[in-house]
């Protein structure tokens, strides 16, 4: 066996290494929670937007649901990044003007993020909605309600009580795919992790340092949603 494999070099990979992922994390951290944060407002949008909206735009809605549901995240983002600023660069050529758009790496990925969770978030929510029983919308609506406002004040925060656990296995799962983002340029723990394992050949102490950064941000926050999920099952039994 060649003596260069047996030899580790973790220490060294450590000092250079973990430095630039701690940068890393935080940039997974903010574009995590934003991109949550868009994605639970896309998913309201579209949840409340096909039960009550009128019939065109709840057709409208569905399809934009099954063809993001349809397509992989990694496509989206790609496609967010390079291809939306020609579109828009085209149509605005096609009505007489000239413009440059161009998408920063790290909006394409917040976007990408928050439309692809968004979409899947949608159906949960939706469901969470209809599982409330109709006779409270009624009771709001006979005590002077309106059709919104008792959705907003009554159902909703019902509703989004009982998909607390759900919310949080999605939040989880958003930590984990920030690295597709480095296939959009952003500088994230993946990307970081290649450029320094193609610059020193210290490949299998760079891809072991990833994966334990992903398991210090992700597992922590598995087990805050696992402990809420049992307390609010606690509550209402």
């Amino acid at each position: 066996m060649n003596a260069n494999i047996t030899q580790l070099h973790f220490d060294t990979a450590g000092q250079i290494l973990l430095p630039s992922l701690l940068h890393g994390a935080g940039l997974v951290i903010e574009t995590t929670l934003l991109g949550f944060l868009l994605a639970l407002v896309v998913g309201t949008f579209i949840a409340v937007g096909r039960l009550f909206a009128w019939r065109p735009f709840r057709v409208m809605l569905y399809s934009l649901l099954e063809l993001v549901r349809g397509t992989p995240l990694l496509v989206q983002l790609v496609y967010i990044y390079y291809v939306v600023p020609l579109l828009i660069n085209l149509l605005a050529g096609m009505c007489g003007y000239h413009t440059d758009v161009q998408i920063s790496p790290l909006t394409a990925g917040i976007a990408g993020l928050a439309l692809n969770y968004g979409c899947y978030m949608s159906e949960v929510i939706r469901g969470s909605i209809l599982s409330v029983d109709k006779g409270q919308t009624e009771a709001a609506l006979c005590l002077g309600f309106g059709e919104m406002e008792a959705l907003f004040r009554l159902i909703m925060p019902q509703a989004m009580r009982n998909i607390i656990p759900a919310l949080g296995n999605y939040l989880v799962m958003m930590i984990k795919d920030t690295s597709l983002l480095a296939y959009v340029a952003v500088n994230e723990l993946l990307l970081r992790t290649q450029t320094f394992a193609s610059q020193t050949f210290l490949t299998i102490e760079a891809y072991t340092y990833l994966a334990l950064a992903y398991l210090i941000l992700s597992l922590p926050l598995s087990r805050c949603v696992k402990f809420l999920e049992y307390k609010l099952s606690e509550s209402r039994g």
